[in-house]
C-alpha cells in the first residue's frame, strides 16, 4: 500500500530536486567569473610583459645564450629529456616540440633521438633491477600474450612496438625490463624504431616560426606549407606505418598480423586503462 510522504519530507525532496541543479549552475558561474577576473587581472598587471614583442625579445636572449654556451645548453637539454623519459614523467612530447622549435631540425633530431633512447634504456634497467617485483605483480598475469609475440618475433616485435605506438612507451620500457632481452639489443632496436616517429615530431616542432616572425606577421602569416605538412604528417604517420608493417611482415617470414598475433592484441593487455591489476 502506497502512503503519502509527510509534508516536510515532500518539501525537502522538492527542494533537493530544484536547489541542487541551481546550486550547480551557481557554482559553475562563480568559477567562470573567478577565472575571467583572474585573466583580466593578469592581463592588466602583466600584459606588457606577456606581449609578443617582449616574449620575442626574451627569445632572442635565449638564442644568444645558446650561441655563447652551446655545450652547456645542449647538455642541460639532454639531461632534462633523459630524466623525463627515464623516470616515465609526462611531457616528453611537449619537450620534443619545444626543443625542436628552439634548436632546429637537424640538431634536435640528434639530441632527442639519443636522449629518448637513453631515457628508455634507463627505464628498462630500473624496471629490471629496481622495480622488478612490483611490476611483476602489476603485469605478471597479463604478460602471456606479450611473451608469446616476443618469443615468436624477437627483436622485430620491439621494433614494431616502437614504430606503432599502440600503448605508451613508458609501459613498453617497463615491461621489456621483465624479459630476457639484452640492454644492448633494447638500445639499438629502440634507437632505430623510434627514429621515424621522432623525426616527424621534430619536423613539426621545427616548422613553428620564431616569436619575432609571429609578432610581425600574425598567426595567419606564418601558416606556411611546411607547417601544414607537419600537422598532416603527425596525423597520418601511425596509419601509414601500420599499413607498411602489415605488408613487410610476410617478407621477413613473420605471420600476417591477425586478432591473435597482432601487436594491438598482445599489448592491449598491458595497458593499465583496460582493467585493474591482475
Amino acid at each position: 500500500m502506497q502512503t503519502d510522504n509527510p509534508p516536510g519530507e515532500a518539501a525537502a525532496e522538492e527542494s533537493d530536486g530544484v536547489a541542487r541543479p541551481g546550486g550547480g549552475w551557481l557554482l559553475k558561474g562563480a568559477v567562470l567569473a573567478g577565472l575571467l577576473l583572474a585573466i583580466a587581472g593578469l592581463t592588466y598587471f602583466f600584459g606588457d610583459a606577456l606581449s609578443l614583442q617582449n616574449l620575442a625579445a626574451r627569445e632572442t636572449e635565449l638564442r644568444q645564450f645558446q650561441a655563447s654556451h652551446p655545450v652547456l645548453v645542449y647538455g642541460i637539454a639532454f639531461l632534462i629529456y633523459v630524466s623525463v623519459t627515464g623516470l616515465s614523467l609526462p611531457g616528453a612530447a611537449g619537450l620534443t616540440l619545444l626543443f625542436s622549435w628552439y634548436f632546429g631540425f637537424p640538431r634536435s633530431l640528434v639530441l632527442i633521438s639519443f636522449a629518448s633512447t637513453t631515457g628508455a634504456t634507463l627505464a628498462f634497467l630500473l624496471s629490471r633491477y629496481l622495480f622488478r617485483d612490483t611490476l611483476q605483480r602489476r603485469f605478471g598475469d597479463r604478460l602471456a600474450a606479450f611473451n608469446r609475440s616476443l618469443e615468436r618475433e624477437g627483436a622485430f616485435y620491439l621494433f614494431s612496438l616502437r614504430l606503432i605506438p599502440v600503448v605508451p612507451f613508458f609501459i613498453i620500457n617497463a615491461v621489456m625490463g621483465l624479459t630476457p632481452m639484452r640492454p644492448r639489443t633494447f638500445w639499438w632496436v629502440s634507437q632505430l624504431g623510434m627514429l621515424p616517429g621522432t623525426a616527424v615530431y621534430v619536423y613539426a616542432g621545427s616548422s613553428v616560426p620564431n616569436l619575432s616572425t609571429l609578432a610581425e606577421r600574425g598567426v595567419g602569416g606564418v601558416l606556411s606549407p611546411q607547417l601544414l605538412l607537419a600537422f598532416v604528417l603527425l596525423g597520418v604517420f601511425p596509419l601509414a606505418v601500420k599499413k607498411i608493417m602489415q605488408r613487410f611482415r610476410p617478407a621477413v617470414g613473420l605471420p600476417v598480423a591477425d586478432e591473435e598475433t597482432s601487436v594491438e592484441s598482445a599489448t592491449r593487455q598491458l595497458d593499465p586503462r583496460n582493467g585493474p591489476p591482475c
